[in-house]
């Protein structure tokens, strides 16, 4: 997993000259260039341990992998194993999944980005490698009105304008999850003050691109379809957003 590329999609009209590579450079005994992940820090929001129901009537139920555990992704409740994750990120963050449903004991149906967009993995309960927590909220984004909305129940806590994928190459819809908030400057001035990475990868690059498939919300302009997939926002809302959303949090992405 080391040595896989994971980045993010910035503005067709960065691409050019930045490239949106997240990414540091380094050189192999071979003397080959590879790209590595960057480790930068992570602020962890409080956690509050809840049982799975009560998670469910708002906000977002996460699980956590336990510091020093490793879980198995399965395809299904019985399914093959399609991946092995240990209890951090590629980037440092621990490593948290966005739970859709409860299998009553038997495992939680979760979001992750080791599996295409829509698709959903699963995870044991019973191996005592997980910790249940709770999200208070969760986040909408409307592209026709390039709004996007940060809910706690019924409430709206907070709305802000979004840039999005240009025409060419649309941000991708459906059920996402934050899995890594990170400081933008870290990687490129193009990012802003923070990137939140999501789950999700753009499955329409633009023609020529080679900065990688993964969905963030970062900064860049906001004054319309600008980018080559991911959500572009002011850098007030991305201070607001990292203050307020925990990993694992629940990113729902609609028309």
């Amino acid at each position: 997993m080391v040595a896989r590329r994971i980045v993010f999609a910035v503005g067709v009209l960065l691409a050019a000259s930045l490239g949106g590579v997240l990414a540091v450079r380094a050189q192999s005994a071979a003397g080959t260039t590879r790209l590595v992940a960057k480790p930068v820090f992570h602020v962890q929001k409080p956690a509050v341990v809840v049982r799975p129901e009560k998670a469910r009537a708002r906000g977002t139920l996460v699980a956590q992998v336990l510091p020093g555990r490793v879980v198995d992704v399965r395809s299904g409740p019985a399914g093959a194993v399609v991946a092995r994750l240990t209890s951090r990120t590629e980037f440092g963050s621990p490593r948290t999944f966005a739970v859709t449903r409860d299998g009553a004991g038997r495992g939680y149906a979760v979001i992750t980005t080791e599996l295409p967009n829509g698709r959903r993995g699963w995870v044991d309960a019973g191996t005592g490698a997980l910790r249940l927590s709770h999200s208070p909220v969760t986040l909408d984004v409307d592209l026709s009105s390039r709004l996007l909305r940060v809910h706690s129940g019924d409430r709206v806590l907070r709305t802000m304008r979004v840039g999005i994928g240009a025409e060419s190459s649309p941000t991708p819809t459906g059920r996402f999850a934050i899995t890594d908030e990170l400081r933008g400057s870290a990687y490129s001035s193009a990012y802003g003050c923070c990137i939140l990475a999501l789950s999700g990868h753009q499955t329409n690059l633009p023609r020529g691109w080679t900065g990688g498939d993964r969905l963030a919300i970062h900064g860049g302009s906001t004054v319309g379809a600008v980018s080559a997939g991911c959500l572009h926002a002011a850098t007030a809302d991305l201070l607001y957003l990292m203050r307020a959303v925990p990993l694992g949090t629940q990113v729902v992405i609609h028309p």
